[in-house]
């Protein structure tokens, strides 16, 4: 197939490799987006992610925590930034994370056909689209999560609604000292982007994935050394990279000398209960949305050839 600008900017953004890498990937992949990607990883080219290559629209993230028990994180959708920015835009996308943290609802379309907390003759969706008329740019409530615990869940929200986390954890105690750690935990995870909360929670596919990944890029840079010696090398590999993704074995930035797991389990110990972070939720506005085409394509168009 055809290598077209916008399909070398579309894999370049995801990986961050140069252009002509992308281009050579996608030739290599009949144009395959996916096959490209692997290639790019497996030659050492490209990350298994690009943070800049998710974030690529504009709106907000806010968050509700009701008597630490409940909470609800939310995003919506904006065409600009000036408009995430906007009064108005922000005390919608307020309302929309108070609707959600009383929502039962399971998905977006079942949000949306909802009555609107504040106004029970109107649908969340009706309400939207006379935001929409009002603001004059196109809007989405594009995602919602809500967490009911028995422990406890605290929320942050970085960079004015960039980014919103919620952290839950199981604890006997809840007190100032406990929502405190679990919002270092939170900002944390806005910062670090981790995965999974632990180990425990990846799984054996991902691990096969990431192996084969790394055996590729061992050999590739290594071809003199044996596979006994190759499998070692991906082993301490693999653990540098689960102690990316997985939180509890995350650095703690505030403290180096500890791990995340090691933070919690002393403030735990130090207000006398066992505490243990079950889950997060992160959202990060525009996340995996492609913004609208500017001049770049055709720079990248000219530089190709």
């Amino acid at each position: 197939m055809a290598i077209t600008a916008s399909l070398v900017k579309e894999l370049r953004e995801i990986t961050g490799a140069g252009m002509m890498d992308c281009k050579k990937a996608l030739n290599e992949t009949d144009g395959n987006i996916d096959a490209a990607i692997e290639y790019l990883r497996k030659n050492g080219q490209a990350k298994a992610e690009k943070k800049a290559g998710r974030v690529a629209a504009e709106g907000m993230v806010q968050a509700v925590v009701v008597a630490d028990k409940t909470a609800a994180i939310v995003e919506v959708n904006s065409e600009t930034d000036f408009v995430a920015k906007n009064e108005e835009f922000q005390n919608f996308v307020a309302g929309v994370a108070t609707q959600a943290v009383k929502s039962e609802a399971k998905d977006v379309d079942a949000f949306l056909a909802e009555p609107w907390d504040s106004d029970a003759a109107k649908t969340v969706k009706e309400v939207l689209i006379e935001k929409i008329a009002v603001i004059g740019e196109n809007l989405n409530i594009r995602r919602f999560e809500k967490i009911t615990t028995d422990g406890v869940v605290v929320s942050y929200i970085h960079g004015g609604g960039r980014i919103g986390v919620l952290v839950e954890a199981a604890t006997d105690v809840i007190n100032d000292e406990i929502r405190a750690c679990l919002r270092n935990v939170a900002m944390q995870v806005a910062a670090m982007y981790p995965k999974y909360v632990s180990r425990d929670e990846v799984s054996q596919a991902y691990m096969d994935h990431e192996k084969e990944i790394l055996h590729a890029q061992a050999k590739q840079e290594n071809p003199e050394k044996p596979d006994h010696i190759i499998e070692k090398m991906i082993i301490g590999r693999l653990n540098k990279e689960l102690k990316e993704v997985c939180l509890l074995d995350q650095s703690y930035v505030q403290d180096s000398d500890l791990t995340v797991a090691q933070y919690v389990e002393k403030v735990g110990k130090e207000n006398g209960t066992a505490l243990s972070v079950k889950r997060f939720v992160r959202f990060e506005t525009g996340e995996g949305i492609e913004k609208k085409e500017g001049d770049f394509a055709a720079e990248v168009a000219a530089q190709i050839g």
